[in-house]
């Protein structure tokens, strides 16, 4: 890992869903996953929040988009978009049958009202 940017190209991600929400049978908008340690987590929309969660845990600065062809990232100890970054461990994304909101079977008919904006 690199001290400067918290980043571990190695690491591979730690599922294809938010950890938090399929332990709980939760649902999720969009993903995002931690480039120190692999954690996937949902993202600020989604009713849990827990991308920002593991940031606020650990102190993970960095994490990337986990969606189908976004590559971007998101410091937040510098609270800014980067536009690219190191390649990360495979997969790059969830899979791309995996519908956003997500997972199929788990999102309520009435989802977007559940949105944080």
């Amino acid at each position: 890992m690199t001290s400067d940017t918290g980043i571990d190209p190695t690491v591979p991600p730690s599922g294809t869903g938010c950890a938090e929400c399929d332990a709980v049978g939760g649902w999720w908008f969009h993903l995002r996953r931690c480039a120190s340690c692999g954690h996937v987590g949902c993202c600020d929309s989604s009713p849990g929040q827990h991308a920002t969660g593991h940031y606020r845990s650990t102190g993970h600065p960095v994490v990337q988009s986990f969606e189908p062809g976004e590559e971007w990232y998101w410091d937040y100890a510098a609270n800014e978009v980067r536009e690219s970054g190191p390649d990360l461990a495979p997969p790059g994304s969830h899979p791309a049958d995996q519908p956003s909101p997500g997972p199929a079977g788990r999102v309520p008919a009435d989802w977007a009202s559940a949105l944080h904006r």
